[in-house]
């Protein structure tokens, strides 16, 4: 095979990073019949209607009668616009301990307490983003041409990271009129539990800074993106894709890639106690102005509207 000469590298770069950047996904509900949307909330708040969502999921799980014993749970979630730009995509999962009947919550730092029915929950999120995303909400990603390819050519700056809560996580959403995708709750056995409030404690501690490209960074703990801050209970230095970058693997798509993660590592097995199904556990909450709208954004198979 012929050299390339070194004038021409980066122009080859450049039109290999163009070509791999604006190439077609395959979306993750490809071959699944598309149902209606859901308008029975529509005046609900999308932030109510993912809590009712996953309390219903768990009620289903627990069942009727005494429950002794903590169980626990993670909703993997997910948003994106309809281009599914990366500066507009964001994963993050919602951990879920539910107390045991007659036992008290532990009164652990960090975590949201709260009840349904006649059960006490304690809940927290892995939500990974810039310290200052609620007033500057503009992700840098890949900054300088050939980037997506060469890491090093990256001109974006590490920022100090900062673990967002559920609720201001999806006001984000809210905010760019984004379609959110969320999986489960899946049940999880305590060890994968106690896994996840270890990665939160790691986010908490303040010594990890957030990059959306993180291939240089992610190794040595300096810094890391949303994907890599939930994937891997064990260690934030799986890999997201192609090249590594976690290319195209933002949003919907890199949500399923950790959850694809979960369920084939063999570090993972045996610490979900349920199925997951990709494909068909995907479920949508889709921005709708009014009521009929037409020309709206839906990438699932199933959803229901939102507009608050």
């Amino acid at each position: 095979m012929s050299r390339i000469s070194r004038p021409l590298k980066p122009l080859v770069c450049w039109v290999a990073s163009c070509a791999l950047l604006f190439s077609p996904c395959v979306p993750v509900h490809a071959g699944l019949q598309k149902g209606d949307v859901d308008f029975s909330n529509y005046n609900v708040p999308l932030f109510q209607q993912i809590v009712d969502r996953i309390k219903a999921k768990v009620a289903a799980r627990l069942r009727e009668g005494l429950n002794r014993r903590d169980r626990y749970f993670i909703a993997p979630l997910a948003y994106q616009d309809q281009r599914n730009n990366p500066e507009l995509a964001h994963s993050f999962l919602s951990v879920i301990r539910v107390v045991g009947d007659g036992k008290k919550p532990n009164l652990t730092s960090g975590f949201r307490r709260g009840r349904f029915g006649n059960r006490n929950l304690e809940t927290f999120t892995i939500s990974w983003l810039p310290h200052d995303f609620e007033t500057n909400p503009h992700l840098r990603v890949f900054e300088g041409v050939g980037s997506l390819v060469v890491p090093g050519w990256n001109q974006c700056p590490v920022s100090p990271g900062r673990n967002f809560r559920l609720d201001q996580t999806l006001k984000l959403a809210v905010n760019v009129k984004n379609a959110v995708g969320m999986w489960g709750p899946y049940e999880i056995k305590k060890e994968a539990f106690d896994l996840a409030v270890k990665r939160k404690q790691l986010l908490d501690r303040g010594t990890i800074g957030y990059r959306a490209d993180d291939r240089l960074y992610r190794k040595d703990r300096v810094a890391i993106n949303c994907f890599h801050a939930m994937a891997g209970p064990v260690e934030p230095d799986s890999d997201g894709g192609f090249l590594g970058t976690g290319f195209r693997m933002w949003g919907i798509n890199a949500t399923a890639r950790v959850l694809i993660q979960y369920t084939k590592n063999d570090s993972n097995k045996g610490l979900l106690l349920e199925p997951i199904d990709i494909k068909k556990d995907l479920y949508g909450f889709v921005y709708v102005p009014e009521r009929n709208s037409g020309g709206l954004y839906d990438p699932f198979p199933n959803a229901a509207a939102y507009h608050q």
